[in-house]
């Protein structure tokens, strides 16, 4: 016997949240890359420069996690019978290629300075004013963006957080490269840009990291947590091959349940009802249950 839940409206107050904190944040991105970009121009920055071009990454990120997401909220259909969560899953893993693109776009153009001695950065109250400005406005985007990642559970913001703390880390790097030309070390500036492509490198990896959890299949909860939940329910004598997956915001499970070898199918029918409730109750980024009832005779040994 098996029963499943029916998948909630995709178009739900979960992905439009989402859609919502990814609009905040491109227009943030793009106002912190024209700011940092310009003024880097206009001061010869190199560093400065590559921080306003990994901003704007940022930016083409967060229009990646908008469709992503718009394709995520699609309903099932006949080809998609569980739906298009993973859509988001793919989004995320965009922007972990954008973050590589960003760290070669970093990386080479700093190496470019050094090959050529061409150390042209020209340091002032404003750069500092610009770079300190840009790096509180970051901050604060990350902060919020992986509060909300967390709260939606959404792949997508988890990754475009990450995506935004690398931009702060850039940000601290050319701030410190910056304060070594003041003090006249003028080949500091494209040095720090190869240290946090670095920094950069470490956060796509992690990106892609997350991803291919949910790619692969890998179990979204634990075994025990969840036979803890259906076994709590009156009737359950036993659960055993409990299976999950999905994205962190929306998981599948399933399991089979032992019951007295007597009872009636109606009444096992209703037990089945009773483990669903619990298990999505316990768990509410669960959004479908699949139980399947099994008399408790020993032949699962």
């Amino acid at each position: 016997m098996a029963r499943a839940f029916a998948a909630k409206d995709p178009v739900s107050d979960r992905m439009r949240s989402i859609r919502q904190v990814l609009w905040i944040i491109l227009l943030l991105n793009l106002a912190v890359a024209a700011a940092k970009w310009a003024w880097g121009a206009a001061s010869g920055s190199a560093s400065m420069q590559a921080d306003g071009i990994h901003s704007l990454f940022d930016s083409a990120g967060n229009v990646v996690g908008l469709v992503g997401i718009s394709l995520a909220a699609r309903p099932a259909d006949e080809g998609h019978p569980y739906g298009h969560a993973k859509f988001e899953t793919y989004a995320s893993l965009a922007i972990g290629v954008l973050l590589l693109l960003a760290a070669f776009e970093v990386g080479s153009s700093a190496v470019g300075k050094l090959a050529e001695g061409s150390y042209t950065a020209e340091v002032g109250p404003v750069s500092f004013a610009v770079m300190v400005g840009t790096l509180a406005i970051n901050l604060g985007v990350t902060a919020y963006e992986r509060r909300f990642a967390k709260r939606l559970k959404s792949e997508v913001l988890a990754a475009d957080a990450n995506h935004t703390l690398s931009d702060a880390l850039v940000s601290v790097g050319v701030i410190a490269g910056l304060a070594a030309v003041a003090l006249g070390f003028p080949v500091a500036d494209p040095i720090m840009a190869l240290v946090v492509t670095v920094a950069i490198l470490a956060t796509a990896y992690d990106v892609f990291k997350h991803a291919l959890a949910t790619l692969s299949d890998r179990a979204r909860i634990p075994e025990d947590a969840l036979r803890a939940a259906a076994t709590a329910v009156l009737g359950v004598r036993g659960v055993h091959r409990i299976r999950t997956r999905g994205t962190e915001g929306e998981v599948y499970a399933d399991l089979h349940v032992l019951v007295d070898p007597g009872m009636t199918v109606t009444a096992a029918h209703c037990l089945a009802d009773e483990v669903e409730d619990a298990v999505k109750e316990r768990f509410p980024n669960v959004i479908e249950v699949l139980v399947h009832i099994e008399p408790d005779d020993g032949h699962e040994d």
